[in-house]
């Protein structure tokens, strides 16, 4: 396939009166770099047997072309095995599918709305667990209430309401406010279809996930799943893999929230990289760093353009691919612990990601540490100096770090922080 500049444009297209709203694409497909459906299909055997490591070493080169970023994303993420065969995963989709509809008709028990193609934007249920009627209705048991702009039926029901039924459907208008206004200025959500789609995906997960449940930031996490993998149930499937990498972000107490731990641990690298930076950020009473929570919780979907971001993240998996993602996941629901591999197997060292593989060689076996970490560090690494001289204040830091919007290379912040990531190693084995 040949590579021209324009790919990326043309499958993401931006509505024209958006062009000037939103951040500049920096990410141009490459001949020689960027992964190639050729490239791609190449790396199978007959059986369907995937040769991971060339995957991976062209995709941290230049990432993956668009025709094929969903279905490599499905790899990335742990959905599939690289060791399974075509039959296999084609057995392994199916039974997700079917997963998915159970799921799905459950919700559609619950509330007829879901998949109907239309979605839920104002309250449906009080904290009682009553109706919310329209006020326009006449009042008998069989209303008629407004979601987006359509009718649609509500039956009242005078039984007690579950508890979690009742959690769910209270924020199911939530999930509606927040997709009609995720990713605006791209022409793929004209269509109302795609947004029902999103919004599907969104409300099925927070009644599987109900732990989680559904959190602000979720819906810029799966959207780029909705845009880029057609069929519904294989979106979520790819969207309910890389909440398994994130789901701690979202888990939120009274006394404190889920991404706290990763802004610990942010202010611990930070620290030990560089001390002086820490003690600046500590005067200034930032030492919480709550300044970094929004590039970690929906891991800089601000900083960059739609394809930038989707880039930046496809170049982090891949970094951080650990070929025992696939089986992790499928045995205990989280990926554990990290591999260790017998020295001097070169072979075997490169199906892992370059971070991950750096761990490997270490011995560091803690997963909190993400490459989405370094990540942040790289940038506040890089404003090391305005950070200095001119944060005199909070707000003085989150303006210097705004001004990277846009302006940030995901290639180039990625192999920073794999600097930083290898001095951070570095220093605290030697303490």
């Amino acid at each position: 396939m040949k590579l021209i500049q324009g790919d990326s444009d043309a499958f993401y297209a931006i509505k024209p009166e958006c062009q000037d709203d939103v951040p500049k694409t920096r990410f141009k497909p490459k001949a020689g770099k960027t992964l190639s459906a050729r490239k791609w299909h190449s790396a199978f055997s007959q059986e369907g047997y995937l040769d991971i490591a060339k995957v991976l070493s062209r995709i941290q080169r230049g990432g993956v072309h668009p025709s094929i970023k969903g279905v490599v994303w499905e790899f990335l993420l742990g959905c599939y095995d690289p060791k399974s065969t075509f039959d296999e995963r084609s057995q392994l989709r199916r039974h997700r599918r079917e997963q998915y509809e159970t799921w799905m008709a459950k919700c559609q028990e619950m509330e007829p709305t879901i998949g109907s193609g239309r979605i839920i934007t104002t309250p449906i249920i009080s904290e009682n667990g009553e109706p919310i009627d329209d006020p326009s209705s006449s009042g008998d048991d069989s209303q008629q209430k407004t979601f987006g702009g359509m009718d649609t039926e509500v039956h009242t029901n005078k039984a007690p309401i579950d508890k979690k039924v009742l959690h769910w459907k209270l924020i199911l208008h939530q999930i509606g406010l927040d997709v009609v206004r995720t990713d605006r200025a791209l022409v793929f959500y004209e269509d109302q279809n795609n947004d029902a789609k999103l919004w599907n995906i969104l409300a099925v997960y927070a009644w599987m996930d109900q732990d989680i449940g559904y959190c602000q930031g979720m819906s810029d996490l799966c959207s780029p799943m909705v845009i880029l993998i057609e069929n519904e149930a294989d979106a979520f499937w790819c969207f309910e893999r890389l909440m398994r990498r994130l789901r701690g972000n979202f888990r939120c107490t009274t006394s404190s929230i889920g991404v706290q731990s990763q802004l610990s641990t942010l202010a611990s690298v930070i620290k030990i990289v560089d001390p002086k930076l820490h003690q600046h950020l500590e005067n200034l009473d930032g030492g919480e760093y709550l300044f970094a929570f929004r590039m970690l919780m929906v891991l800089f979907r601000r900083e960059f353009s739609f394809v930038d971001a989707m880039y930046l993240w496809e170049l982090m998996w891949a970094m951080e691919y650990n070929p025992n993602i696939f089986s992790s996941y499928e045995e205990s629901g989280t990926a554990t612990s990290t591999s260790v591999v017998p020295k001097g197997n070169d072979k075997l060292l490169k199906q892992y990601g370059k971070f991950e593989r750096k761990n490997v060689e270490t011995g560091s076996t803690d997963q909190q540490r993400a490459l989405s970490i370094f990540l942040v560090a790289s940038v506040l690494e890089a404003k090391n100096k305005r950070l200095l001289k001119e944060a005199k204040g909070l707000d003085d830091v989150v303006k210097i770090l705004n001004d990277i919007t846009g302006s940030l290379d995901a290639k180039k912040a990625c192999n920073e922080a794999l600097k930083l990531h290898k001095k951070y190693l570095s220093k605290t084995k030697k303490s």
